[in-house]
């Protein structure tokens, strides 16, 4: 555990109560309205009798408070060197965020303790200053759903103009690359950050949004044998997917993994970094992308 269990829900609520008795008072229609708004739903079964009842000794039955000084929480030696490996992240200075009173602190981890092998090199130029002003214009247009304007280059390199409405931002690892998702541009409805040349604010005529696409779910099938940790590495790698795995004989695995249809390409690469421990069961189209993707390699001479 990184984070202390003093900056769990529980904790930060009754430090606002605390808070809040001790600079204005409170009555127990003020505790009620803060349990629900810093608290789980059903926190106001635990908190409030804990706290009236004398259980946790922090209040008095009139809802006044023995403690004198405003609660507060600094942060743990383990904690800011967590946070300081953070911000030493290239991608940070992307947002807005400040990590002021770390500079004399040891990082926990820096970028030379690990080696990623099937990450591409040509990933976006994230500390390139007009590259994080469109970012951030980005970002905020899509939090106010605000339409922009885009000057882009494609990959043929001619330059396009076109005006869209921002939806949200995908991040590829496997590319290192940011990607916006647009809606009301019939040519185009996903950019490559580090092709946009220009980016503003449209104020122009009302952008009519495209008509909404469902993503088209497939199921990915593989064989696992787990040989040198092969099935924590995969299980880690598609982590954020919908999966599940079942053991088929010893050190055996099938895993079932959901994706969209869109995103295969990139699915077949990450397979493809697993070498002859994963096999592809199916989908066929995916079998045959694997094999025309090895045959090309084949021919490049490339093992």
């Amino acid at each position: 555990m990184i984070f202390h269990e003093m900056y769990s829900v529980y904790y930060q609520t009754v430090a606002k109560i605390l808070t809040h008795i001790i600079e204005e008072g409170a009555t127990e229609k003020d505790l009620k309205e803060i349990v629900n708004q810093y608290a789980f739903g059903e926190s106001a079964l635990s908190i409030l009798p804990s706290l009236k009842s004398g259980r946790w000794q922090l209040i008095h039955q009139d809802l006044t408070t023995p403690i004198r000084h405003i609660p507060s929480m600094p942060l743990t030696l383990l904690e800011k060197r967590w946070l300081k490996a953070i911000s030493l992240d290239r991608r940070i200075r992307l947002f807005p965020v400040s990590f002021e009173g770390l500079e004399d602190v040891e990082p926990l981890f820096v970028d030379a303790d690990y080696y990623i092998y099937d990450q591409y090199n040509d990933g976006d130029p994230f500390e390139d200053e007009g590259y994080i002003v469109r970012f951030r214009l980005i970002l905020e247009a899509i939090r106010t759903k605000h339409p922009i304007k885009v000057e882009m280059r494609k990959r043929d390199g001619r330059t396009v103009y076109l005006k869209c409405i921002p939806l949200h931002l995908e991040y590829s690892q496997k590319d290192d690359k940011f990607r916006l998702i647009t809606t009301g541009c019939k040519y185009i409805s996903v950019i490559n950050l580090s092709n946009i040349l220009k980016c503003q604010l449209y104020h122009g005529e009302a952008i009519i949004p495209s008509e909404e696409k469902k993503a088209q779910m497939d199921t990915l099938t593989v064989e696992i044998y787990d040989e040198r940790n092969a099935l924590e590495r995969v299980m880690l790698h598609f982590a954020h997917f919908e999966k599940h795995a079942e053991c088929i004989g010893k050190r055996r695995y099938r895993l079932y993994v959901r994706y969209d249809v869109c995103d295969e390409t990139e699915l077949v690469i990450r397979i493809l970094s697993f070498g002859p421990h994963v096999k592809v069961l199916g989908p066929e189209r995916f079998v045959d992308a694997i094999k025309e993707k090895l045959k090309k390699q084949q021919i490049c001479g490339l093992k």
